[in-house]
């Protein structure tokens, strides 16, 4: 039998296959809330050992995009609820993203009275999706000390509504541009406080949240997304030894907090010494994603470069993912019209096997 299809077991990840739905936005919360549409996608692909949703948000600044689901609120944990029950009735383990947008965002998609905010004032280039069309992404505001604790306190909180939702445990996104990549990259990041500078001051940000998350939830129930080298979302390319150092010292210290997991999102800018430098940091469980095939997937397992893999793309189409590549049956096509409109169409209403 193919190691992808065995049960994974680690500490709090006990699953019934080495297989991840990688998180994906589908902009499908109205209001921001959860909701049972929503509960309906996730069941249909349960198939999955671990599902990890979507990006949501801790803080109404953090919604950077349209329909986000968020999870600062009493109402937004009410919802989440039904999506969590609907999962574990499939028989899947749930970790819910974290992500707050930062810079990577538009006023207008966010709730009225709040703003866009950044690391530093910076603004992205390039343009991002609201419901009146593409627009330049907003200027950001530099968080201040009090703007940085109150970002601290609002991923704990969200950790601790998760929590009471019923997931199994939280992701920080630090990876794809978004505000915990923002603090480590030096050409987005240029404080001159604790939080900018140096390599150790750049990581400060992500390392005090997972270390507060950690002493909260527990560090088993605590997986961190990167993604190494990749310029998306505007992240400026700086020097690969610098880079290298980033990782290797963020999965050090996560080592030493203790998280279940590091997700690497693959791309072909990681250098192999990279990969193997942050396998030799990190003792815990690796997931890797992006761009992998059943075949991929398998070969990255049985190399031990990856205790998991995560698939995102294939999900999207194929609720029945697993039971297609078990009997090596053809995957449906994306509909990529769809991927972030409200309702149904290209959401729940894929074909699955007879």
């Amino acid at each position: 039998m193919k190691k992808l299809f065995m049960p994974y077991n680690n500490g709090t990840l006990q699953l019934k296959n080495h297989i991840v739905m990688a998180p994906m936005t589908r902009s499908r919360a109205l209001g921001n809330l959860p909701n049972e549409l929503m509960a309906t996608y996730y069941k249909q692909r349960s198939g999955a050992g671990l599902i990890i949703t979507e990006g949501t948000s801790p803080s109404p600044e953090g919604l950077g995009y349209p329909r986000v689901p968020g999870i600062f609120s009493q109402q937004q944990v009410e919802g989440w609820k039904a999506v969590t029950a609907a999962i574990h009735e499939g028989g899947s383990k749930t970790f819910l993203q974290l992500m707050h947008t930062g810079r990577v965002a538009h006023s207008s998609n966010l709730p009225q009275g709040h703003q866009v905010v950044g690391l530093s004032g910076i603004k992205a280039a390039g343009e991002i999706y609201t419901d009146t069309g593409m627009q330049e992404y907003s200027a950001p505001v530099a968080l201040d000390a009090e703007g940085i604790a109150r970002i601290i306190k609002d991923h704990v909180k969200a950790a601790q509504n998760a929590i009471a939702a019923g997931f199994d445990g939280v992701e920080l996104h630090g990876a794809h541009g978004y505000l915990l990549e923002q603090s480590l990259n030096p050409q987005v990041n240029n404080r001159t406080d604790n939080y900018g500078g140096s390599i150790e001051n750049r990581s400060r940000l992500t390392l005090e949240i997972a270390q507060k998350i950690a002493e909260t939830i527990g560090a088993e129930k605590l997986g961190l997304r990167i993604s190494p080298f990749l310029t998306s979302n505007d992240m400026p390319a700086y020097e690969e030894a610098e880079v290298h150092q980033t990782y290797v010292h963020l999965a050090s210290e996560l080592n030493r907090i203790g998280i279940a997991y590091l997700h690497i999102s693959d791309n072909p800018g990681i250098p192999a010494k990279t990969h193997q430098a942050i396998r030799n940091a990190f003792t815990n469980t690796i997931i890797y994603c992006n761009g992998l095939t059943a075949e991929t997937a398998e070969e990255k397992l049985q190399s031990g470069m990856a205790d998991l893999v995560a698939f995102g793309r294939s999900f999207l189409a194929n609720p029945d993912f697993i039971r297609r590549i078990e009997k090596n049956e053809t995957l449906n096509e994306p509909d990529y019209n769809t991927l972030y409109t409200p309702g149904e169409q290209g959401y729940t209403d894929y074909p699955v096997l007879n």
